[in-house]
């Protein structure tokens, strides 16, 4: 899996590979030549390639550096030294304890690159930090996170007072709440598993999609741009198996109607000069970015820079969610075609044996208590861990 995230990049479909080698036949550009000249043969400018972000780069800037747009370098190498020693999921707990067997990953399975320069991805606004959210908000994350910890109480986690019941405080009696449904469609992971959806997106095999920065084991994913023509296609390399394609269209038509709505948004592009700016609504309301779900809103600019580098900036909306718009900005690398020539269709092997493996233990779990060979299910934790700690992201 290192070795994945560091030196490869999984699939896109086979007609956008067949595609793309067409393109890369007729296009005009050369190593040697200015940004200016990166145009395709049909004289649009030439964002194709796989790319990714090589550096890391907290996404919103740690209250330490308030006034500091940028880190120096030796506070760069500081952090490189300190991540390094980081034992991140080798660190397990005491043995035997829940935190110790929860740990299904141990560090192998990721990656850490080296601090980036900007303190922040966020740059508007200005502070580096994501908005405040309005009061609806607020009311409906309590709600959610009543019932999450509600079912979390009874556990270890809530005893020891660990992250995974941040907010929350033991009572060694279960609650009575397990068969309440969530207020909206879940797609984070619950502390029981009674039916699929009390998965998190990932154990379902499915993404959170857009705004995309980063997920997945090591905070590392990757992007394909091909275009054609009239068309412009993205191919998405993201945690273990969960890619997914996006198709922009360039016709100057208008967005779907509003009774349309898709996972990833309706994605309308045009040219403003060299940067292709995507206008994306439509989400669906079984999608969530930090809360918002059907009036995300999003405003991609993407510009090439030069032979290899990529500016990717975004603008995040939703008044319902944040008290203002918000804006990230990513640099992103051009990576080597030919070591990473072969592209492998998006699996999630694991979810697709795990998760139905989990409903069935789970089974399993309720008849042993029922029968009084077991304890009750609400006392363990099957919904934290795995997270390790960044002391970049702090």
């Amino acid at each position: 899996m290192r070795d994945r995230f560091l030196s490869s990049v999984a699939t896109v479909a086979i007609t956008a590979a067949a595609i793309g080698a067409v393109v890369a036949v007729l296009g005009t550009q050369t190593s040697a030549q200015g940004p200016a000249a990166l145009k395709t043969a049909w004289g649009e400018p030439d964002l194709q390639g796989i790319w990714t972000v090589e550096y890391d780069t907290p996404l919103q800037r740690s209250p330490r550096f308030a006034n500091q747009e940028f880190f120096t370098e030796e506070q760069r190498a500081e952090f490189d030294r300190v991540r390094s020693q980081n034992r991140g999921r080798d660190e397990r707990g005491a043995r035997g304890s829940e935190l110790d067997v929860a740990g299904a990953y141990n560090d192998e399975f990721g990656a850490m690159k080296r601090t980036g320069k900007r303190t922040s991805a966020v740059i508007d606004p200005p502070n580096g930090r994501i908005p405040p959210i309005t009061p609806e908000a607020q009311k409906i994350a309590a709600t959610d996170r009543d019932l999450r910890l509600a079912l979390m109480q009874a556990t270890q986690t809530c005893k020891q007072g660990l992250p995974g019941c941040a907010g929350g405080k033991f009572d060694p009696t279960p609650t009575t709440r397990r068969s309440e449904q969530p207020a909206r469609y879940n797609t984070a992971r619950m502390n029981r598993h009674d039916g699929p959806e009390d998965g998190a997106l990932a154990d379902r095999c499915l993404t959170i999609g857009l705004p995309e920065f980063g997920a997945g084991n090591g905070g590392g994913s990757f992007r394909r741009i091909v275009q054609t023509p009239g068309g412009i296609a993205m191919y998405y390399d993201v945690g273990q198996g969960q890619g997914w394609q996006r198709s922009i269209v360039m016709d100057g038509s208008p967005h779907l109607p509003s009774q349309i709505r898709q996972w990833f948004g309706d994605s309308r592009g045009r040219w403003e000069g060299n940067t292709l700016v995507i206008d994306v609504t439509n989400f669906s309301p079984k999608a969530d970015y930090r809360g918002s779900r059907e009036s995300l809103h999003l405003i991609e600019r993407w510009t090439r820079t030069s032979h290899t580098m990529l500016d990717y900036v975004v603008t995040i909306e939703d008044a319902s969610v944040w008290t203002r718009p918000w804006t990230v900005t990513q640099e992103f690398t051009r990576q080597d075609e030919q070591e990473n020539r072969i592209y492998y269709e998006p699996r999630c092997v694991e979810g697709n044996f795990g998760h139905p493996a989990v409903l069935r233990a789970s089974r399993l779990e309720d008849q042993a208590f029922a029968e009084g060979r077991g304890p009750d299910p609400l006392t363990k934790d099957n919904a934290s861990g795995g997270a390790a700690f960044d002391p970049l992201q702090q």
